[in-house]
């Protein structure tokens, strides 16, 4: 399942993005908000994508990947099952990902593959956040669905990836979770194998 993904969103594209589905960025924010990564890992910092009080304004926060387990001694929850389940009491939010990575074998290291969105500069995953608590920073996880097509090949299941018209649909929950978290129609994705695996 999804433990990787990348942030090489250049802020000029998310201002670009955020204008054209007609969302508003807080005045105070800029590209230092939207730091790039090359591999956004468990338990690491990344910039969330998170409504305001303002109903119309959606802010860059930073969060811990990675939701802490209320299980003593279970890692943090990372990937959280979306199929079935009601969100309108959750916080959601959206993780903004230049591309996102699966990885397919049984040796180390196992083969590494790049998705990508097709016709979009970059790519939005529907994710759920929790304020700080105690030790643990603020944290979010991103929502998994059944695979689709472009992903099948390469794993059983497969993180919630949003066009940017759905993004202000998640946040503010006003379509059914079943009609926005789901598996985008084939050929979406473009997928490149970045890494071969060990035979």
């Amino acid at each position: 399942m999804c433990n990787a993904y990348e942030q090489h969103v250049k802020w000029v594209e998310y201002v670009r993005m955020m204008q054209a589905i007609e969302l508003g960025i807080p005045t105070q924010q800029s590209e230092l908000d939207l730091p790039e990564a090359d591999d956004i890992r468990i338990n690491d910092l990344a910039p969330v994508m998170r409504a305001t009080a303002n109903d119309n304004e959606v802010e860059l926060t930073p969060m811990n990947f990675g939701l802490p387990s209320d299980q003593p001694k279970r890692g943090p929850v990372f990937n959280y099952r979306s199929d079935g389940r009601n969100f309108s009491n959750s916080r959601r939010c959206l993780i903004p990902a230049s591309g996102f990575f699966e990885f397919t074998g049984t040796k180390y290291p196992k083969a590494k593959h790049r998705f990508t969105l097709n016709g979009a500069p970059f790519l939005a995953i529907a994710g759920i956040w929790r304020e700080a608590q105690g030790n643990h920073a603020a944290s979010f996880a991103m929502l998994t669905t059944e695979p689709g097509l472009d992903i099948k090949p390469y794993h059983d299941r497969q993180v919630v990836v949003l066009r940017p018209d759905d993004w202000k649909e998640w946040l503010h929950l006003t379509k059914p979770e079943a009609e926005l978290l789901r598996p985008l129609s084939a050929g979406s994705l473009a997928v490149e194998t970045v890494r071969a695996g060990k035979e």
